[in-house]
């Protein structure tokens, strides 16, 4: 009776296997992980039923994508835009360096023409200091020889330069308190070139050039 009862219990516990491992194919298959349903079509007949060979509602297909390649198709895709942005930074940086360029070099010009300037004007200076010194040092000369003497190097000079000593001459005298010279050398010049240099002398000219 014990040995019926064992063999008993052995054959549920195989159906029990069976009927679960059936059950489990089942619900791989229904996931999709696993397909079935073909081998149990005749079963499925017998009940009268096809087996469903179509997706589901809930059936799912599987994952057939690379994941690792999906990830880098994002990886290439933000490379590609950081290299994008980097580009457009570098034009940005160029364009903004050609400016500053343009901006140096319009400077360096204008500090060019500045200093051109100052060195023409600090030229006109040293010129006009040596002249006023040579007009001193003639002015003093002339004024230590005798009258006609003075009055031939006068009448060899241009008119301006004659203008020049003339007044240097009136100046210092008026400075000293003394007869200034420029009346007497007048009269000893030839009446037209004195005349000349008189109305110059009037007329004021800064310069005869």
């Amino acid at each position: 009776m014990g040995g019926i009862k064992t063999l008993g219990k052995t054959i549920v516990l195989l159906l029990l296997i069976i009927i679960l491992a059936l059950a489990g194919l089942l619900w791989f298959d229904y996931l999709g992980v696993i397909h079935v349903k073909t081998m149990f079509t005749p079963f499925y007949r017998l009940i009268g039923r096809e087996p469903q060979t179509y997706p589901t509602a809930t059936y799912s297909k599987p994952i057939t994508g690379d994941i690792d390649q999906d990830r880098l198709d994002k990886q290439r895709e933000s490379l590609t835009i950081l290299k994008q942005e980097l580009d457009k930074r570098e034009t940005d940086l160029a364009t903004a360096e050609k400016q500053n360029q343009q901006v140096a070099q319009e400077l360096a010009d204008k500090q060019k023409s500045e200093d051109e300037r100052e060195k023409t004007f600090n030229n006109e200076v040293k010129k006009y200091d040596d002249k006023e010194v040579n007009i001193v040092q003639i002015s003093q000369n002339l004024k230590g020889m005798p009258p006609k003497n003075a009055v031939a190097i006068l009448v060899a000079m241009d008119d301006q330069m004659v203008i020049d000593v003339l007044r240097k001459v009136e100046e210092e005298a008026q400075a000293a308190k003394t007869t200034s010279m420029v009346a007497y050398w007048l009269s000893l010049m030839p009446a037209d070139r004195a005349a000349q240099i008189q109305r110059k002398m009037a007329s004021k000219p800064e310069t005869l050039d």
